[in-house]
Order: structure tokens, then sequence, then C-alpha cells
């Protein structure tokens, strides 16, 4: 049996912590930023993880 390759789409979006828990970037944070008041970008700056209903799909993903 070959070995699963890794989404390399993935690979590039998600990254694992030490602990397990997989980070991930903001939404939003790319483009039309004039209009968004500096706390809403303040607070997309801070890390993001990913969802517990998703964590089993991103692990499969990064052949985790």
């Amino acid at each position: 049996m070959p070995k699963m390759k890794t989404h390399r789409g993935a690979a590039k979006r998600f990254k694992t912590k030490k602990n397990g828990t997989i980070k991930r970037g903001s939404a939003y944070r790319s483009h039309i930023l004039t209009k968004k008041d500096q706390k809403r970008k303040v607070g997309l700056r801070s890390p993001q993880t990913v969802d517990s209903t998703n964590v089993a799909q991103v692990r499969t993903l990064l052949g985790k």
C-alpha cells in the first residue's frame, strides 16, 4: 500500500502545534481593510485554531 500524500493546499494553510491543536489563519484580513476599524483588525491578528468539528478532516488532509 503506498503512503498517503499530504494535501499541499492544506499544508500551506494549517500548522500543528506541540499540544496537538491546529492553527489556522484568519479570514477577512487580505483586502478592503480601510473600512474595517482598528479594533476589528487587531482582533483578527490573534491566533486562531481549527474548530473541533473540523479537526479530523484537517488531520486527514495533513496526513496525520
